[in-house]
């Protein structure tokens, strides 16, 4: 088993910090007997800690200034490259994920980093002309203060990167409630940012249960909080982060469709769909959660996606030629087994499924599924390697589909129909959609975020500009000469 170069302990103030709670350990999904990472969970003592810490970090912080704080963030990324096989061994042990998988979110880490390292020397503000002639009207970014940040434990790297590396760059202290699953992984970020020379206080971790977060977010010294998660714990934590009008940005779930028109190209669609719905054993939420055909001529697509779903091989993510690993927990394959067992009660079929492996892992088979557009799957996020196949007569009524759900985070569409393209870009209710490509997958340097249930009205995560636009307050300043003196 991996073994981690620093106790799996929070981290507070520059200081590996054991918590007050219950002892807790997590084990490896894809052989539950052994046990990865152990810690004793950190509880409103260690909160109360990080955040005064935070606190005192914050002018000294802000102080250093931008591009001394872009070179902290370069060298975090050096130092996550130096150790992506010890990461990626680890992140494999705790969530269940191929290697293959694990280094590439790894390597994306490290690139975000440097990303954002790199935008620090991007434009800071704007100037205005004024109607005084010895007045400059300049925009000017200020660091909100405290950011809370609570990610997931699906990218257990790539996520807190997305959040953690603008929040260091503007300027901003972090409180960081890391995903209870992985915290192997946050333990090692945490030590590769202390390692890069982020200050004592800075950034502070805490290893704790879900009901931590919302303390966190409480907190009336934490300025802003950034949450990616489920729909029902975002809605909490909107609940009580805009009542106590701190900022906001939230990246919740989704249920994308992928919409295949009788024109597509049959293997770049077929193959698109099964590694956006299966991959990472469905444990995204941009993964494609439903299969629109549009029309009719789909046979030869339909006969090589259920060809590729059962030909899947699952197994432990440290085997080379296993494809889809387990489901991170015992709880959330017995969730995905039963909704699929509801969807055959509700006039479901299966047309393809794979085969599971032998042994106590918690694996679940991908599943291609059918039936009325009725099923609860076809509403209800069900966060594993399933999808469902539909059918609908003209575009607009694909469209109409794809919409008809309370999420709205990506979407796409193969055609070589560039009107029809369009047609969807424009009216298709999701933050991202692909064109000829995969639902899942974005850039770092594009805006990432959706719509409806799955987002917060707000700026949205990555991209350099809108990541300045959440994680900083912007000031306008008029400077004006005082009169010259005789």
């Amino acid at each position: 088993m991996p073994v981690l170069t620093k106790p799996a302990s929070s981290f507070i103030n520059g200081t590996w910090v054991e918590g007050s709670g219950a002892a807790v350990s997590r084990c490896n999904p894809a052989a539950p007997e052994e046990t990865v990472t152990s810690y004793r969970q950190a509880g409103s003592a260690e909160l109360e800690q990080a955040i005064r810490s935070a606190a005192a970090a914050a002018r000294a912080w802000d102080d250093l200034g931008i591009l001394a704080r872009g070179r902290i963030l370069s060298a975090a990324a050096a130092r996550i490259r130096e150790r992506a096989e010890e990461i990626a061994a680890v992140m494999t042990a705790e969530h269940g994920k191929t290697m293959a998988e694990s280094r590439m979110e790894v390597d994306a880490s490290a690139d975000t980093f440097d990303y954002h390292g790199g935008s620090a020397r991007n434009p800071v503000g704007t100037e205005y002309p004024s109607s005084h002639p010895d007045e400059r009207i300049l925009t000017v970014r200020r660091p909100l203060g405290i950011v809370g940040v609570i990610t997931p434990w699906n990218f257990p790297l790539q996520i807190p990167a997305w959040k953690i590396a603008p929040a260091l760059l503007h300027g901003n202290t972090v409180v960081w409630k890391s995903a209870s699953h992985t915290p192997g992984v946050s333990v090692l970020l945490m030590d590769i940012l202390a390692a890069a020379g982020v200050p004592a206080g800075v950034v502070n971790l805490l290893l704790g249960p879900g009901p931590l977060g919302s303390e966190l977010v409480s907190h009336p010294m934490v300025a802003g909080v950034t949450f990616t998660g489920s729909v029902p714990v975002g809605h909490h934590i909107r609940s009580i982060v805009c009542g106590r009008g701190a900022k906001l940005q939230l990246e919740l779930g989704g249920h994308n469709a992928t919409l295949v028109l009788a024109d597509a190209d049959v293997e770049l669609a077929a193959s698109s769909v099964v590694s956006a719905a299966m991959g990472s054993t469905g444990q995204k939420c941009t993964a494609t959660r439903r299969i629109i055909l549009v029309g009719d001529g789909h046979e030869a697509f339909l006969s090589r996606v259920k060809d590729k779903v059962s030909a899947l091989v699952l197994g432990p993510g440290t085997d080379p030629a296993v494809q889809i690993g387990p489901v991170v927990s015992a709880s959330a394959r017995d969730e995905i087994i039963a909704a699929i067992s509801q969807s055959l009660a509700e006039g479901g079929e299966i047309l393809a499924q794979a085969a599971t492996p032998a042994g106590d892992g918690y694996y679940v088979p991908p599943t291609l599924l059918t039936g009325p557009q009725s099923m609860s799957i076809c509403q209800e996020e069900v966060f594993g390697p399933v999808a469902t196949v539909l059918h609908a007569a003209t575009l607009d009524e694909a469209i109409a589909l794809a919409n008809n759900t309370a999420f709205g985070l990506t979407a796409a569409v193969f055609t070589s129909d560039e009107r029809a393209a369009r047609r969807c870009v424009t009216y298709l209710e999701a933050g991202l959609v692909k064109v000829n490509a995969p639902s899942t997958g974005s850039e770092l340097h594009a805006p990432f975020g959706g719509m409806k249930d799955s987002t917060f009205a707000g700026p949205r995560e990555q991209n350099s500009a809108v990541a300045a636009a959440f994680f900083t307050h912007e000031k306008t300043a008029y400077l004006r000469l005082a009169p010259e003196k005789a």
